[in-house]
């Protein structure tokens, strides 16, 4: 069952985060100050203390120091004399992420608790929340600011949801009234962020954790948990779990308790950190422990923590091939490797699972674009494939000797819902009757036509997105042979 469109909570130990929410399905300010008391007033040197003291991390996926966040506001302001703006992230774009819609919609007093700590200690101007547009939670937010009468220090701002979009510098640039997507140079937005001010920028979970540990104090904040990362972290775990849920549970729990309080089946392989995250594999998911530097040392990732369990049921090429598709779908079309490079990974990977593609070529599609891209969309992109070459070896062997592992493709990897305007989406159809290996039409549309060693097109299975659309008809019409044609892209592939 499920709360305000968002899953169920589940506990390893007591909550913290989720305190509360056992007997009620949103804190509102008075029951919140009942469960977690009131937050305290500290000083910006107190509160660098704190974050410091308790190793705060950012949670949004890069487990970034927050006290050094701080302190380089803190420093760029003075330098300019500057005001300075907190920004919230809560759009959450990764499609198998659920903890922040879970804050927002049923505790969301504990994010702004967070945020104006950190805004009265740097005597910000204001503070900004950015929220996926329409999403469960922005309208739990915005009651939870009227609640508090924040209502003229607080600003929500409504972003796109898309996978990009939940990018720091995406986030910055929407609020600045500009197009919602990766800046495409590396840009701080502790010099420079909302207009063009210091701007102290954290996830929603993380000024969570920072109230948590301003309450209860850092002693009491370290009781649970490692003591090299102390404290809880929120997990989103999907996939083949019969009770998808976000667990709240310590660090240093083995991921296998996670899973079965899930009911999850692992199967081959179970994906951590998301879209830009890596596979583990089964046997690695046995000794496995919930911490950043437990998952790292396995070859995993924690990321914003995302789990999603493969199980048995569906073909881990055929699910992994689709999420690159999305993912090129998701670039913000501003470099080449993101622009050309991802459509190239993932049709090397989508020949990969048709069991006529080869490991060498989706390895050098993935280096081509290595370190190159404005953003991080490509390097992330492509690990997350990589990691699937590693993981399911086995599986790649059996689809190159039979085609097919024998299973479907169920989408358990969760991706956004297709709007009703995808059926206008279409894909290129290559009639090999007609072909005559002219390779016209690589040239006008390469980020989905490459040539084989013959000289001979090979065309992408993915559906052509809006931006390519013009390019593909104009192939179309310059093939001499009339091999190519549109036809409306399938919903989904299945074996």
């Amino acid at each position: 069952m499920t709360t305000y469109g968002v899953p169920d909570i589940f506990r390893i130990g007591p909550g913290r985060l989720t305190a509360g929410l056992d007997s009620s399905p949103r804190l509102d300010y008075d029951t919140h100050r009942r469960v977690h008391g009131h937050m305290p007033r500290l000083p910006i040197d107190d509160l660098l203390a704190l974050a410091e003291l308790g190793d705060l991390r950012g949670r949004g996926g890069a487990g970034f120091p927050f006290a050094r966040k701080l302190r380089a506001v803190i420093d760029s302001a003075g330098r300019r004399g500057a005001p300075i703006t907190v920004v919230v992230n809560a759009t959450e774009g990764e499609p198998a992420a659920h903890k922040d819609k879970v804050l927002l919609t049923r505790a969301p007093h504990l994010i702004l608790d967070g945020a104006d700590l950190v805004a009265r200690a740097l005597s910000a101007v204001e503070i900004v929340v950015g929220v996926a547009h329409g999403g469960p939670g922005e309208r739990s937010l915005l009651n939870a600011i009227h609640e508090r009468g924040m209502t003229d220090t607080v600003r929500v701002v409504r972003m796109p949801d898309r996978f990009i979009s939940g990018e720091g510098g995406a986030l910055v640039r929407g609020i600045n009234g500009e197009r919602p997507i990766p800046p495409g140079r590396k840009v701080r937005s502790s010099d420079s962020g909302v207009g063009g001010m210091p701007t102290m920028l954290s996830n929603a979970e993380t000024y969570a954790q920072l109230a948590l540990m301003a309450m209860l104090g850092v002693d009491m904040y370290s009781s649970v948990g490692l003591p090299s990362e102390p404290g809880t972290v929120l997990l989103s775990v999907t996939g083949s779990a019969r009770r998808p849920a976000v667990v709240e549970t310590p660090t240093g729990v083995r991921l296998r308790e996670v899973l079965d309080l899930c009911d999850a089946t692992v199967g081959q392989g179970v994906l951590l950190g998301g879209y830009h995250g890596k596979w583990m594999s089964a046997e690695a998911v046995e000794r496995a422990e919930i911490s950043r530097a437990g998952l790292e040392a396995l070859g995993g990732a924690l990321g914003a923590g995302i789990v999603v369990p493969l199980g048995w049921e569906s073909c881990p090429l055929g699910e992994t091939a689709r999420v690159a598709r999305y993912m090129a779908g998701q670039s913000a079309g501003q470099c080449g490797p993101c622009y050309m490079g991802l459509p190239d990974l993932a049709q090397a990977f989508g020949a990969l699972a048709d069991g006529n593609g080869h490991i060498e070529a989706v390895q050098r599609a993935a280096a081509i674009m290595r370190g190159r891209g404005a953003c991080g969309h490509p390097d992330g992109t492509a690990r997350f494939v990589l990691s699937a070459i590693d993981v399911f070896a086995e599986d790649i062997m059996t689809h190159a000797a039979y085609g097919t592992c024998g299973l479907p493709v169920n989408g358990l990897l969760p991706l956004p819902a297709e709007p009703s305007s995808r059926a206008a989406e279409a894909q290129l159809i290559l009639d090999w009757s007609r072909c005559e290996g002219h390779g016209l039409c690589s040239l006008v549309i390469p980020e989905l036509i490459s040539l084989d060693q013959h000289g001979y097109p090979v065309v992408s299975t993915a559906s052509v997105p809006g931006r390519l659309e013009g390019d593909a008809r104009r192939a179309i019409e310059m093939c001499p042979a009339l091999a190519l044609r549109l036809t409306p892209a399938p919903t989904e592939s299945r074996r």
